[in-house]
């Protein structure tokens, strides 16, 4: 028996390397055949060019690499679907370079034209090319495996050994093996074919719709999808209705009106931080205790919501975002009238200490006469004092170990009249006077929390209470009022997120992970087994295979089938020890005549002689093959 495992000899520059093997070498793969030929001159001869470079591969890739670098910029420079301050702020600082980042778009990447006609060209492209394979495809599973060639020798792997058993014997085990071994197997002629690894087109066509059920994921996604921001302070709710949203922003073809009727309530927000080491300050518990509803009647049900551990309500995605404190002042007019009671959340301008900044705007204030005398205070909050001694106000960690409040009081008219919105954590002095300290500077004040610092004093002692008020409460010239300390509250800002292609675009990444793998490492391949009594009445038994692409388990795989086909076409007993035909079966001289010989699936020498004057290695008619 000898085995062979070269390659087929180069026929020549001009050549097909496959067209030696007839149907066998054709449609192993569905790749559209590649014509070089010219349209014809005219509209239609045209538009026929151009589908067909908008479907071919190459430019499917292409189109793919322009939409991964166009996707850049989005991240790069600020978008105005995510941040219009940043925009505006990168606009005013670089005037020249924003006016030609507008007229290009770059401010809404993903909704701007030349990104909008790549992705529905790569779109196209893909389904163009699609369709076509598909049908193709089923056109193979519906054929039967091509017939053996008429030079097996000519193929990638080979083997042959001599045999007393009847051809009819040896093909009918050889059919029944390879269907054993999941191959799809028929009997033409004196020999079997046999084809294994149609999974691979599969798991090609696969990964292609898995890429166009992704676009259609993220095209719902930007279509249909919403997102709002909302900051919420202990004790405090929100429903999902657009007015309760400090920022909102959906899709073209959101309706608002089809929102899910859903609320929560911020219970308690509870936070830990490391307290030694390089790391201290570092968060190590961030968790909001809330308790939410579905419906108007909906039951309540309580739940805690964490960083990267989102609320799922009625399909959206509730966030944990940020934390930081919220003073609880009172603020009394010249009356003596409580003007304003509550909780005002600050916004921190140190991320990592919570150095807060935020004002409180009382526009139902009055004098001691009844005339109006709207009040606004401007203040920075720290949660542990750090400025002892040195009139500064800084935080120096970011729990509640020492808090105090800095307050600058200013009176007149807050703009609230004007119709012009206002952000409500900054204050517009325009119209405003400050309260004068007597030396010619802002009347402001360090203030400590109240229930602190009665819990300190007791309420027994009522000079530590009357020194306790000193030190909460800021009193304001003339008797028109003063603002008092009360104490601290948490709050949490939350992120209602409504993404309904989600979960498609995540079926479409599972899908195009499976079918890449499947087109990857599934090789498709042809095996052929020929059986026909030679000139002395002695069974030649020919073995090929042929894949898809050169692996060395093809002639592996051959020499397996080969070993499991012995059984029932064992060696020919009258080969002498020394002589050719041992030598071809790879028998060692010496051994018994009989003996079973093992397929070798290296390389057959150069010097191989065929064992049938049918296998001779003299040059192929091109007529009887394809491409494979």
């Amino acid at each position: 028996m000898s085995t062979k495992t070269d390659t087929p000899r180069d026929p020549g520059p001009g050549a097909d390397a496959g067209s030696d093997l007839g149907t066998a070498g054709s449609q192993l793969s569905t790749a559209p055949t590649e014509d070089v030929s010219f349209p014809s001159l005219g509209p239609l001869g045209w538009v026929r060019w151009f589908w067909r470079q908008l479907t071919s591969m190459r430019v499917a890739l292409l189109l793919l690499f322009l939409l991964s670098i166009g996707a850049i910029p989005g991240s790069l420079i600020p978008q105005t679907s995510v941040d219009p301050t940043k925009v505006d702020q990168f606009k005013a600082e670089h005037s020249t370079l924003a006016g030609i980042y507008d007229k290009l778009g770059m401010f809404h990447v993903y909704s701007s034209v030349w990104f909008s006609a790549i992705y529905l060209l790569l779109f196209i492209s893909l389904i163009g090319c699609i369709v076509p394979r598909s049908w193709q495809f089923v056109g193979q599973l519906r054929r039967r495996p091509p017939a053996a060639p008429s030079r097996l020798t000519r193929l990638p792997a080979y083997t042959t050994w001599r045999t007393d058993a009847a051809p009819d014997e040896i093909l009918g085990a050889a059919q029944r093996l390879l269907k054993k071994r999941r191959f799809r197997a028929h009997r033409a002629g004196s020999a079997v074919a046999a084809e294994k690894g149609y999974l691979r087109e599969v798991g090609n066509l696969v990964f292609h719709v898995a890429l166009i059920v992704m676009l259609v994921a993220f095209a719902v996604g930007g279509l249909w999808k919403s997102e709002g921001n909302k900051l919420v302070t202990e004790g405090d709710g929100f429903s999902n209705s657009l007015t309760q949203y400090d920022e909102f922003k959906s899709g073209p073809f959101y309706d608002t009106d089809d929102m899910e009727p859903f609320g929560f309530k911020l219970h308690r927000f509870d936070a830990t931080y490391e307290r030694t080491g390089p790391q201290r300050g570092t968060p190590r518990t961030y968790r909001a205790q809330i308790s939410y509803f579905l419906g108007a009647d909906g039951k309540q049900h309580h739940s805690a919501i964490e960083v990267n551990t989102p609320l799922d309500i009625a399909g959206n995605k509730v966030y944990l975002l940020s934390h930081g404190y919220s003073p609880v002042v009172t603020v009394k007019d010249g009356r003596g009238k409580t003007v304003f009671h509550g909780a005002t959340a600050f916004l921190p301008a140190d991320p990592k200490n919570l150095t807060s900044t935020g004002v409180v705007k009382v526009p139902g204030a009055q004098t001691k006469d009844g005339k109006r005398n709207q009040l606004g205070f401007q203040a920075m909050f720290v949660p542990t004092f750090g400025g002892r001694g040195t009139g500064s106000m800084f935080s120096q960690f970011p729990a509640l170990d020492f808090p105090v409040l800095s307050v600058n009081a200013y009176h007149g008219d807050l703009g609230l009249d004007s119709g012009l919105p206002q952000s409500v954590y900054k204050l517009d002095t325009k119209r405003l006077k400050k309260y004068q300290d007597g030396k010619g500077g802002i009347l402001k004040k360090m203030l400590l929390p109240k229930d602190r610092v009665e819990r300190h004093a007791g309420s027994k002692n009522k000079a530590a209470v009357r020194a306790a008020e000193e030190q909460t409460t800021m009193k304001l010239p003339n008797g028109e009022g003063s603002i008092t300390f009360e104490g601290v509250k948490s709050w949490a800002s939350f992120k209602v997120s409504h993404q309904p292609g989600n979960g498609l675009a995540l079926t479409g990444a599972v899908a195009a992970l499976l079918g890449l793998a499947g087109s990857l490492f599934i090789q498709r391949r042809r095996v052929w087994v020929r059986a026909e009594k030679g000139a002395d009445g002695v069974t030649v038994v020919e073995m090929a295979g042929l894949g898809r692409s050169e692996s060395a388990r093809l002639p592996e795989e051959l020499a397996h089938l080969a070993g499991a086909l012995f059984p029932d076409a064992p060696p020919a007993p009258d080969a002498e020890p020394g002589t050719e035909s041992e030598t071809e079966s790879g028998t060692e001289p010496g051994t018994e005549p009989g003996a079973r010989p093992e397929p070798d699936a290296g390389p057959a020498p150069d010097t191989e002689a065929p064992a049938e004057p049918t296998d001779s290695d003299g040059p192929a008619d091109p007529s009887e093959g394809a491409r494979a």
